[in-house]
Protein backbone atom coordinates (compact mmCIF):
# COMPACT_ATOMS: atom_id res chain seq x y z
CA UNK A 1 0.00 0.00 0.00
CA UNK A 2 1.00 3.43 -0.45
CA UNK A 3 2.37 6.03 2.19
CA UNK A 4 -0.25 7.51 4.01
CA UNK A 5 1.85 10.44 4.55
CA UNK A 6 2.80 10.56 1.14
CA UNK A 7 -0.71 10.59 0.48
CA UNK A 8 -1.64 13.60 2.78
CA UNK A 9 1.62 15.51 1.90
CA UNK A 10 1.47 15.61 -2.08
CA UNK A 11 -2.43 14.39 -2.47
CA UNK A 12 -1.48 15.94 -6.30
CA UNK A 13 1.40 13.61 -7.25
CA UNK A 14 -1.13 10.33 -6.03
CA UNK A 15 -3.68 11.76 -8.09
CA UNK A 16 -1.65 12.21 -11.06
CA UNK A 17 -0.41 8.48 -10.39
CA UNK A 18 -3.19 6.37 -10.45
CA UNK A 19 -4.78 8.47 -13.01
CA UNK A 20 -1.88 7.66 -14.95
CA UNK A 21 -2.73 3.53 -14.52
CA UNK A 22 -6.52 4.97 -15.61
CA UNK A 23 -7.73 3.35 -11.84
CA UNK A 24 -10.89 4.59 -10.41
CA UNK A 25 -9.67 5.84 -7.04
CA UNK A 26 -11.25 8.79 -5.22
CA UNK A 27 -7.89 10.48 -2.91
CA UNK A 28 -10.11 13.32 -1.95
CA UNK A 29 -12.66 10.92 -0.20
CA UNK A 30 -9.56 8.89 1.57
CA UNK A 31 -8.29 11.79 2.56
CA UNK A 32 -11.67 13.55 4.17
CA UNK A 33 -12.24 9.95 6.07
CA UNK A 34 -8.40 10.03 7.35
CA UNK A 35 -8.94 13.77 8.45
CA UNK A 36 -11.83 12.70 10.16
CA UNK A 37 -10.09 9.91 11.74
CA UNK A 38 -7.02 12.00 12.98
CA UNK A 39 -9.97 14.75 14.61
CA UNK A 40 -11.57 11.46 16.05
CA UNK A 41 -7.95 10.40 17.52
CA UNK A 42 -7.02 13.73 19.00
CA UNK A 43 -10.87 13.96 20.19
CA UNK A 44 -10.35 10.54 22.40
CA UNK A 45 -6.41 11.58 23.12
CA UNK A 46 -7.83 15.02 24.94
CA UNK A 47 -10.75 13.10 27.08
CA UNK A 48 -8.77 10.33 28.38
CA UNK A 49 -6.05 13.38 29.41
CA UNK A 50 -9.08 14.79 31.05
CA UNK A 51 -10.23 11.49 32.47
CA UNK A 52 -6.66 11.03 33.97
CA UNK A 53 -6.79 14.53 35.29
CA UNK A 54 -10.04 13.96 36.74
CA UNK A 55 -8.92 11.15 38.85
CA UNK A 56 -5.90 12.53 40.50
CA UNK A 57 -8.18 15.56 41.46
CA UNK A 58 -10.94 13.04 42.97
CA UNK A 59 -8.01 11.04 44.46
CA UNK A 60 -6.98 14.28 46.22
CA UNK A 61 -10.31 15.65 46.93
CA UNK A 62 -10.97 11.82 49.11
CA UNK A 63 -7.63 12.07 50.98
CA UNK A 64 -9.21 16.17 51.77
CA UNK A 65 -12.52 14.57 52.79
CA UNK A 66 -13.88 17.08 50.39
CA UNK A 67 -16.72 16.67 47.81
CA UNK A 68 -15.76 14.73 44.55
CA UNK A 69 -19.44 14.16 43.19
CA UNK A 70 -19.42 16.87 40.57
CA UNK A 71 -16.22 16.13 39.26
CA UNK A 72 -17.24 12.45 39.28
CA UNK A 73 -20.55 12.64 37.43
CA UNK A 74 -18.13 14.56 34.96
CA UNK A 75 -15.77 11.86 34.63
CA UNK A 76 -18.72 9.26 33.92
CA UNK A 77 -20.02 11.68 31.17
CA UNK A 78 -16.82 11.64 29.76
CA UNK A 79 -15.93 8.26 29.85
CA UNK A 80 -19.08 7.73 27.93
CA UNK A 81 -18.18 9.98 25.28
CA UNK A 82 -14.84 8.42 24.98
CA UNK A 83 -16.45 4.92 24.45
CA UNK A 84 -18.62 6.17 21.76
CA UNK A 85 -15.13 8.43 20.08
CA UNK A 86 -13.78 5.01 20.20
CA UNK A 87 -16.08 2.67 18.57
CA UNK A 88 -16.17 5.14 15.85
CA UNK A 89 -12.70 5.41 15.56
CA UNK A 90 -12.47 1.30 15.32
CA UNK A 91 -14.76 1.57 12.11
CA UNK A 92 -13.44 4.38 10.34
CA UNK A 93 -10.13 3.10 10.89
CA UNK A 94 -11.27 -0.60 9.67
CA UNK A 95 -13.03 1.33 6.86
CA UNK A 96 -9.48 3.61 5.96
CA UNK A 97 -7.79 0.58 6.17
CA UNK A 98 -10.02 -0.91 3.47
CA UNK A 99 -9.90 2.00 1.14
CA UNK A 100 -6.04 1.93 1.55
CA UNK A 101 -5.88 -2.14 0.00
CA UNK A 102 -7.33 -0.63 -2.65
CA UNK A 103 -5.32 2.41 -3.67
CA UNK A 104 -2.91 0.93 -6.65
CA UNK A 105 0.99 1.62 -6.85
CA UNK A 106 1.77 4.60 -8.58
CA UNK A 107 3.91 4.49 -11.50
CA UNK A 108 7.58 5.25 -11.21
CA UNK A 109 8.49 8.67 -13.24
CA UNK A 110 10.42 6.92 -15.62
CA UNK A 111 7.19 4.81 -16.88
CA UNK A 112 6.14 6.12 -20.41
CA UNK A 113 2.38 7.09 -20.27
CA UNK A 114 -0.19 5.53 -21.85
CA UNK A 115 -3.40 3.38 -21.89
CA UNK A 116 -2.81 0.62 -22.73
CA UNK A 117 -0.67 -2.15 -24.47
CA UNK A 118 -0.37 -0.30 -27.88
CA UNK A 119 1.34 2.43 -26.18
CA UNK A 120 4.04 0.10 -24.92
CA UNK A 121 7.68 0.67 -26.57
CA UNK A 122 9.68 -2.00 -27.37
CA UNK A 123 13.04 -1.40 -25.67
CA UNK A 124 14.96 -4.42 -26.31
CA UNK A 125 15.10 -6.94 -29.37
CA UNK A 126 17.38 -9.98 -29.63
CA UNK A 127 17.80 -12.54 -31.99
CA UNK A 128 16.74 -13.72 -35.24
CA UNK A 129 13.39 -15.24 -36.36
CA UNK A 130 14.25 -18.11 -38.84
CA UNK A 131 12.05 -18.85 -42.29
CA UNK A 132 9.32 -20.82 -41.63
CA UNK A 133 7.14 -22.97 -43.58
CA UNK A 134 4.80 -21.68 -46.14
CA UNK A 135 1.93 -21.73 -43.70
CA UNK A 136 3.20 -23.00 -39.93
CA UNK A 137 0.85 -24.89 -37.62
CA UNK A 138 -0.14 -23.82 -34.05
CA UNK A 139 1.43 -25.28 -31.85
CA UNK A 140 -2.06 -27.19 -30.88
CA UNK A 141 -1.63 -28.53 -34.04
CA UNK A 142 1.54 -29.82 -33.80
CA UNK A 143 0.97 -30.97 -30.53
CA UNK A 144 -1.82 -32.85 -31.37
CA UNK A 145 -0.39 -34.70 -34.21
CA UNK A 146 2.88 -35.79 -32.09
CA UNK A 147 0.60 -36.52 -29.61
CA UNK A 148 2.24 -34.94 -27.11
CA UNK A 149 -0.39 -32.23 -26.48
CA UNK A 150 -3.97 -33.98 -25.44
CA UNK A 151 -6.73 -30.78 -24.79
CA UNK A 152 -9.34 -33.15 -25.12
CA UNK A 153 -8.13 -35.47 -21.84
CA UNK A 154 -7.59 -31.67 -20.11
CA UNK A 155 -11.11 -30.76 -20.96
CA UNK A 156 -12.74 -34.18 -19.46
CA UNK A 157 -10.86 -34.13 -15.76
CA UNK A 158 -10.64 -30.68 -15.41
CA UNK A 159 -13.13 -28.24 -18.31
CA UNK A 160 -11.70 -25.70 -20.78
CA UNK A 161 -8.35 -24.25 -20.14
CA UNK A 162 -6.85 -27.30 -18.84
CA UNK A 163 -4.34 -29.37 -20.80
CA UNK A 164 -2.53 -32.99 -20.39
CA UNK A 165 1.04 -33.26 -21.67
CA UNK A 166 1.72 -36.52 -22.58
CA UNK A 167 4.88 -38.66 -23.36
CA UNK A 168 8.05 -36.49 -24.27
CA UNK A 169 5.83 -33.52 -23.85
CA UNK A 170 5.51 -34.43 -20.21
CA UNK A 171 9.05 -34.54 -20.69
CA UNK A 172 9.61 -31.53 -22.20
CA UNK A 173 7.97 -29.69 -19.25
CA UNK A 174 9.95 -31.00 -16.73
CA UNK A 175 13.23 -30.18 -18.90
CA UNK A 176 12.29 -26.83 -19.12
CA UNK A 177 11.78 -26.51 -15.21
CA UNK A 178 15.50 -28.20 -14.63
CA UNK A 179 16.69 -26.09 -17.06
CA UNK A 180 15.04 -23.18 -15.90
CA UNK A 181 16.13 -23.50 -12.08
CA UNK A 182 19.72 -24.78 -12.90
CA UNK A 183 20.01 -21.36 -14.76
CA UNK A 184 19.15 -19.00 -11.68
CA UNK A 185 20.81 -21.06 -9.27
CA UNK A 186 24.10 -20.65 -11.51
CA UNK A 187 22.95 -16.62 -11.55
CA UNK A 188 22.65 -17.06 -7.33
CA UNK A 189 19.41 -17.26 -6.41
CA UNK A 190 18.49 -19.64 -3.80
CA UNK A 191 16.30 -22.51 -4.82
CA UNK A 192 12.72 -23.06 -2.75
CA UNK A 193 10.11 -25.25 -2.95
CA UNK A 194 6.95 -23.43 -1.41
CA UNK A 195 3.29 -24.52 -0.22
CA UNK A 196 0.80 -23.66 -3.35
CA UNK A 197 -2.09 -22.57 -1.39
CA UNK A 198 -1.56 -20.01 0.91
CA UNK A 199 -3.64 -18.16 3.35
CA UNK A 200 -5.10 -14.82 3.02
CA UNK A 201 -2.86 -12.64 5.00
CA UNK A 202 -0.49 -14.00 1.77
CA UNK A 203 -2.65 -12.63 -0.70
CA UNK A 204 -3.19 -8.91 1.20
CA UNK A 205 0.30 -9.05 1.41
CA UNK A 206 1.23 -9.15 -2.14
CA UNK A 207 -1.54 -7.28 -3.48
CA UNK A 208 -3.86 -10.21 -5.52
CA UNK A 209 -6.43 -9.13 -2.56
CA UNK A 210 -8.59 -7.64 -2.16
CA UNK A 211 -8.36 -6.38 -6.04
CA UNK A 212 -8.51 -9.47 -7.90
CA UNK A 213 -9.99 -11.19 -5.53
CA UNK A 214 -12.86 -12.59 -8.89
CA UNK A 215 -9.33 -13.98 -10.34
CA UNK A 216 -8.62 -16.68 -7.66
CA UNK A 217 -9.26 -19.75 -6.78
CA UNK A 218 -10.52 -19.78 -3.21
CA UNK A 219 -10.77 -23.01 -0.53
CA UNK A 220 -13.62 -21.42 1.66
CA UNK A 221 -13.65 -24.07 4.47
CA UNK A 222 -9.81 -23.21 5.55
CA UNK A 223 -10.08 -20.01 3.45
CA UNK A 224 -6.52 -20.98 1.86
CA UNK A 225 -6.25 -19.59 -2.07
CA UNK A 226 -4.60 -21.86 -4.88
CA UNK A 227 -1.43 -19.79 -5.65
CA UNK A 228 -1.63 -17.37 -8.87
CA UNK A 229 2.78 -17.18 -8.49
CA UNK A 230 5.22 -18.45 -6.75
CA UNK A 231 5.80 -14.76 -6.06
CA UNK A 232 2.93 -14.63 -2.98
CA UNK A 233 4.44 -17.75 -1.38
CA UNK A 234 7.89 -16.67 -1.82
CA UNK A 235 7.44 -12.71 -0.80
CA UNK A 236 5.36 -14.00 2.01
CA UNK A 237 8.21 -15.67 3.83
CA UNK A 238 9.31 -12.65 5.45
CA UNK A 239 6.11 -11.05 6.30
CA UNK A 240 6.39 -9.05 9.54
CA UNK A 241 9.68 -9.24 9.75
CA UNK A 242 12.93 -6.79 10.57
CA UNK A 243 15.75 -7.92 8.42
CA UNK A 244 19.10 -6.83 8.63
CA UNK A 245 21.01 -4.54 6.20
CA UNK A 246 23.66 -6.90 5.61
CA UNK A 247 21.04 -9.74 4.54
CA UNK A 248 20.28 -7.61 1.37
CA UNK A 249 20.01 -7.82 -1.64
CA UNK A 250 18.42 -11.52 -1.23
CA UNK A 251 17.62 -13.59 -4.37
CA UNK A 252 14.95 -16.54 -4.42
CA UNK A 253 13.83 -18.95 -7.16
CA UNK A 254 11.10 -21.38 -6.84
CA UNK A 255 9.10 -23.32 -9.89
CA UNK A 256 5.10 -23.94 -9.10
CA UNK A 257 2.08 -25.26 -10.78
CA UNK A 258 -0.03 -21.39 -10.46
CA UNK A 259 -3.70 -21.24 -10.88
CA UNK A 260 -5.79 -18.19 -12.08
CA UNK A 261 -9.47 -17.91 -13.15
CA UNK A 262 -9.05 -14.98 -14.96
CA UNK A 263 -7.35 -16.92 -17.73
CA UNK A 264 -10.20 -18.16 -19.56
CA UNK A 265 -12.05 -14.91 -20.61
CA UNK A 266 -10.23 -14.24 -23.92
CA UNK A 267 -12.11 -15.30 -26.99
CA UNK A 268 -9.97 -17.13 -29.23
CA UNK A 269 -6.99 -17.09 -27.00
CA UNK A 270 -8.60 -19.88 -24.79
CA UNK A 271 -7.44 -22.37 -27.72
CA UNK A 272 -4.08 -24.10 -27.55
CA UNK A 273 -1.95 -23.20 -24.09
CA UNK A 274 -1.42 -19.66 -24.93
CA UNK A 275 -4.48 -19.10 -22.29
CA UNK A 276 -5.00 -21.74 -19.40
CA UNK A 277 -6.18 -22.27 -15.87
CA UNK A 278 -3.13 -23.67 -14.76
CA UNK A 279 0.51 -23.42 -15.68
CA UNK A 280 3.93 -24.01 -14.36
CA UNK A 281 6.47 -20.91 -13.97
CA UNK A 282 9.51 -20.61 -12.51
CA UNK A 283 9.84 -17.34 -10.41
CA UNK A 284 12.35 -15.32 -9.33
CA UNK A 285 12.01 -12.81 -6.22
CA UNK A 286 14.28 -10.15 -5.16
CA UNK A 287 14.45 -8.18 -1.40
CA UNK A 288 16.65 -4.63 -2.20
CA UNK A 289 17.86 -1.95 -0.68
CA UNK A 290 15.60 0.87 -1.71
CA UNK A 291 18.80 2.79 -3.34
CA UNK A 292 19.34 -0.55 -5.60
CA UNK A 293 15.77 -1.68 -6.40
CA UNK A 294 15.99 -0.07 -10.28
CA UNK A 295 19.62 -1.39 -11.14
CA UNK A 296 18.40 -4.70 -9.38
CA UNK A 297 15.06 -4.71 -11.75
CA UNK A 298 17.50 -4.37 -14.75
CA UNK A 299 19.33 -7.16 -13.23
CA UNK A 300 16.65 -9.12 -12.90
CA UNK A 301 15.39 -8.63 -16.49
CA UNK A 302 19.07 -9.98 -17.70
CA UNK A 303 18.46 -13.09 -16.08
CA UNK A 304 15.10 -13.77 -17.24
CA UNK A 305 16.34 -12.77 -20.66
CA UNK A 306 19.42 -15.30 -20.43
CA UNK A 307 17.00 -18.28 -19.99
CA UNK A 308 15.56 -17.57 -24.01
CA UNK A 309 19.44 -16.68 -25.20
CA UNK A 310 20.32 -20.21 -23.64
CA UNK A 311 17.24 -22.18 -25.71
CA UNK A 312 17.95 -19.58 -28.78
CA UNK A 313 14.96 -18.55 -28.77
CA UNK A 314 14.59 -14.78 -30.37
CA UNK A 315 12.48 -12.42 -28.30
CA UNK A 316 11.67 -8.49 -27.34
CA UNK A 317 11.28 -6.48 -24.10
CA UNK A 318 8.66 -4.06 -24.13
CA UNK A 319 8.23 -1.29 -21.30
CA UNK A 320 4.43 -1.33 -19.67
CA UNK A 321 3.25 1.97 -19.88
CA UNK A 322 1.45 3.60 -16.89
CA UNK A 323 -2.20 2.33 -18.23
CA UNK A 324 -0.84 -1.26 -18.76
CA UNK A 325 1.00 -1.41 -15.18
CA UNK A 326 -0.28 -3.96 -12.44
CA UNK A 327 -2.09 -2.80 -9.62
CA UNK A 328 0.60 -3.22 -7.32
CA UNK A 329 3.83 -2.52 -9.74
CA UNK A 330 5.60 0.69 -9.65
CA UNK A 331 7.38 -0.18 -13.16
CA UNK A 332 7.62 -3.46 -15.83
CA UNK A 333 8.70 -4.74 -18.49
CA UNK A 334 7.24 -7.89 -20.10
CA UNK A 335 9.48 -10.43 -22.56
CA UNK A 336 7.71 -11.41 -25.03
CA UNK A 337 8.52 -14.45 -28.07
CA UNK A 338 7.54 -14.77 -31.52
CA UNK A 339 4.80 -17.72 -32.35
CA UNK A 340 4.52 -17.88 -35.70
CA UNK A 341 2.03 -20.48 -36.23
CA UNK A 342 -0.20 -18.23 -34.32
CA UNK A 343 1.43 -15.16 -35.75
CA UNK A 344 1.95 -13.38 -32.19
CA UNK A 345 3.94 -12.04 -29.57
CA UNK A 346 3.58 -13.96 -26.82
CA UNK A 347 4.38 -12.59 -23.11
CA UNK A 348 6.60 -15.43 -21.40
CA UNK A 349 7.77 -13.37 -18.51
CA UNK A 350 7.07 -10.06 -16.97
CA UNK A 351 9.92 -8.67 -14.12
CA UNK A 352 8.44 -5.96 -11.97
CA UNK A 353 9.57 -3.30 -8.94
CA UNK A 354 6.75 -2.76 -6.67
CA UNK A 355 9.48 -0.63 -4.55
CA UNK A 356 7.43 -0.87 -1.04
CA UNK A 357 4.28 -1.19 -2.05
CA UNK A 358 3.98 -4.88 -1.07
CA UNK A 359 6.67 -4.65 2.25
CA UNK A 360 3.99 -2.09 3.43
CA UNK A 361 0.94 -4.22 3.28
CA UNK A 362 3.55 -7.39 4.44
CA UNK A 363 5.26 -5.56 7.09
CA UNK A 364 8.23 -6.64 5.59
CA UNK A 365 11.51 -3.99 7.26
CA UNK A 366 14.79 -3.63 7.35
CA UNK A 367 17.64 -2.68 9.86
CA UNK A 368 20.51 -0.99 8.47
CA UNK A 369 22.72 -1.26 11.41
CA UNK A 370 21.73 -1.94 15.29
CA UNK A 371 18.86 0.91 16.38
CA UNK A 372 18.63 1.88 13.40
CA UNK A 373 14.68 3.08 12.76
CA UNK A 374 13.49 0.43 10.67
CA UNK A 375 12.75 1.07 6.70
CA UNK A 376 10.65 -0.63 4.43
CA UNK A 377 12.45 -3.12 1.78
CA UNK A 378 11.81 -2.92 -1.75
CA UNK A 379 10.24 -6.12 -3.62
CA UNK A 380 10.89 -7.18 -6.73
CA UNK A 381 9.71 -10.48 -9.29
CA UNK A 382 9.82 -11.74 -12.63
CA UNK A 383 9.26 -14.69 -14.12
CA UNK A 384 11.86 -16.98 -15.27
CA UNK A 385 10.06 -18.29 -17.06
CA UNK A 386 5.99 -19.35 -17.83
CA UNK A 387 6.00 -22.52 -19.50
CA UNK A 388 2.94 -23.21 -21.51
CA UNK A 389 3.98 -20.04 -24.04
CA UNK A 390 7.39 -20.82 -23.82
CA UNK A 391 6.38 -24.51 -25.02
CA UNK A 392 4.30 -22.91 -27.64
CA UNK A 393 6.95 -21.07 -29.14
CA UNK A 394 9.09 -24.14 -29.35
CA UNK A 395 6.68 -26.01 -31.02
CA UNK A 396 5.88 -23.25 -33.64
CA UNK A 397 9.05 -21.68 -34.20
CA UNK A 398 11.32 -25.23 -34.64
CA UNK A 399 8.98 -27.50 -36.72
CA UNK A 400 10.52 -28.52 -39.50
CA UNK A 401 8.74 -29.49 -43.06
CA UNK A 402 8.93 -32.78 -41.97
CA UNK A 403 6.96 -32.14 -39.56
CA UNK A 404 8.61 -33.35 -36.50
CA UNK A 405 10.13 -30.39 -34.02
CA UNK A 406 14.03 -29.45 -33.01
CA UNK A 407 14.83 -29.62 -29.42
CA UNK A 408 17.06 -26.29 -28.81
CA UNK A 409 20.77 -27.86 -27.84
CA UNK A 410 20.76 -26.56 -24.66
CA UNK A 411 17.53 -28.53 -23.48
CA UNK A 412 18.89 -32.39 -25.25
CA UNK A 413 21.02 -33.31 -21.95
CA UNK A 414 17.71 -32.54 -19.98
CA UNK A 415 15.82 -34.33 -22.54
CA UNK A 416 17.62 -37.92 -22.75
CA UNK A 417 19.43 -37.05 -25.77
CA UNK A 418 15.93 -36.49 -27.66
CA UNK A 419 17.43 -34.17 -30.34
CA UNK A 420 13.39 -34.07 -32.47
CA UNK A 421 10.01 -34.32 -31.24
CA UNK A 422 8.13 -36.43 -33.56
CA UNK A 423 4.80 -38.70 -34.29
Amino acid sequence: MLDRKLVRKDPERVRKGIAGKHVDFDVDAFLAKDEEMRDLIQETEKLKAERNDASHEISRLKKEKKDAAPIIAGMKATSIRIREVDEALKSISEEIDNLALAMPNLPHESVPYGKGAEDNPVVKSWGEIPEMPEKPLSHWEIGEKLGILDLAAGAKVSGRGFVVMRGDGALLTRALINLFLDIHRKQGYEELWVPFMVNRASMVGTGQLPKMADDMYHCERDDFFLIPTAEVPVTNMYRDTILEGDMLPMKFTAYTPCFRREAGSYGQDTRGMTRVHQFDKVEMVRYALPENSYSDLEVLLGDACEVLEVLDIPYRVIELCTGDLSFAAAKCYDIETWAPGVEKWLEVSSCSNFEDFQARRAGIKLRREKRAKPEFVHTLNGSGLALPRVIATILEMNQTPTGKVRIPSALIPFMGGIEYLEA
